[in-house]
């Protein structure tokens, strides 16, 4: 039996929820997403998925008796091509099916080319009750180059009538774009603080496989460039009252994304959609499990309730990584007790390799936390594979 049968009880649980389709492939996005571009077709469409998702929920049941949703996520994709009546009717169903905490954070992912005030009324009447806008940038040139549908004035635009309708906004940005320069990279951040939204994500654009960028590489900033970037957007930030908590993720004071959280302090999560993946904690087990990723099959599936592709259980040897994994992308690092709560695992265990990180100047550690350095923070893959087995 594993060592993570002694966990006394199961992490929070977060529900992730996966749009599949877009009106266009971005040349960066490795994500699972699909161009739908038909519209007249795509009412239909969306009942059939809204159904299929119903479905899952409901034979993904027992594997989450008496738990409680701690979040909801909406994901894609481009979820905001799903119109208010699809959200309100999948958000019904998760509250008749599940309970969920009564504060529990509802977040819906949303294109500036795809909302108006509508959709937005539409998605607030529905419970959602935070939106993520995928900006990228404010710079025609750079958003022309990712591929994306909108312009900066229709960016601004989108972000205006977001804060009409939310308390809780999030700005999704990137640097070390294809030719970016420190000064365009210093005005995305300038514009975006401007807004005042309570939450910012500034990624530095990476290349991944199976990406037309990958296919076509285009050309990036040098490293030593875009760690500069990365320097000055976190200083700009910073003077703007926003908290740099996770790796890329920015927020003002109680404005943390709950959600991500969730995933980054190792807790459980339920995903449901076409290749939505989940991790789950069992009495005896951990297991991560993923659905089908095209949209027509996984629907095929799920009407004899297989959706499920592929289903492994997380070893011990993979267990501290994974942990890592996901705590070390947090400012903060992690508490000694959080280690052992949700590994099961003495913190003992892995005295060879805490030495190893404080040797190289990578965490820090004391009688509780253990947390990374900055040299760690910006060398995270390099203190992560000292965790690799």
């Amino acid at each position: 039996m594993s060592q993570t049968s002694r966990l006394a009880m199961p992490p929070p649980l977060s529900l992730y929820i996966h749009i599949p389709w877009c009106v266009k492939k971005c040349p960066y996005c490795d994500f699972n997403s699909h161009e739908h571009k038909e519209a007249q077709n795509f009412t239909d469409l969306e009942s059939m998925y809204v159904d299929a998702l119903i479905k899952d929920l409901e034979f993904s049941l027992p594997k989450i008796w008496g738990r409680k949703i701690h979040s909801i996520f909406f994901g894609g994709g481009t979820p905001s091509l799903f119109s208010g009546k699809a959200i309100q009717k999948i958000l019904s169903q998760v509250r008749a099916l599940t309970p969920i905490l009564y504060d529990a954070e509802i977040t819906l992912e949303a294109n500036p080319g795809t909302i108006d005030t509508n959709h937005f009324e539409g998605y607030k009447d529905a419970g959602v009750t935070r939106v993520s806008l995928g900006i990228q940038s404010f710079n025609n040139t750079h958003l022309k180059a990712l591929g994306r549908i909108h312009d900066s004035s229709e960016a601004k635009k989108g972000i205006e009538i977001a804060m009409r309708h939310f308390d809780e906004v999030n700005l999704d940005l990137m640097y070390a774009l294809p030719q970016q320069t420190l000064d365009e990279a210093i005005d995305d951040a300038k514009t975006a603080t401007s807004f005042n939204t309570q939450h910012l994500s500034f990624y530095h654009l990476t290349i991944e496989p199976n990406t037309f960028f990958f296919k076509h590489p285009p050309k990036l900033p040098l490293d030593d460039e875009s760690a500069v970037m990365q320097e000055t957007i976190e200083d700009i930030l910073s003077q703007h009252g926003y908290e740099h908590y996770e790796t890329s993720a920015f927020a003002k004071p109680k404005s943390q994304c709950q959600h991500n959280l969730n995933y980054w302090q190792f807790g459980d999560y339920l995903g449901i959609g076409a290749g939505a993946h989940s991790k789950l904690t069992f009495h005896d087990k951990m297991i991560r499990e993923s659905r089908y990723k095209n949209p027509k099959q996984y629907m095929e599936h799920i009407k004899m309730q297989n959706m499920i592709e592929s289903e492994t259980i997380i070893h011990e040897n993979d267990l501290v990584f994974e942990f890592m994994m996901n705590y070390l992308r947090l400012i903060d690092g992690f508490s000694i007790q959080s280690f052992e709560e949700k590994t099961g695992l003495n913190i003992s265990s892995i005295n060879k390799e805490l030495k190893t990180a404080i040797d190289k100047k990578l965490i820090t550690k004391d009688h509780e936390m253990i947390k990374p350095t900055l040299l760690g923070q910006r060398f995270l893959n390099d203190l992560l594979s000292i965790f690799l087995k």
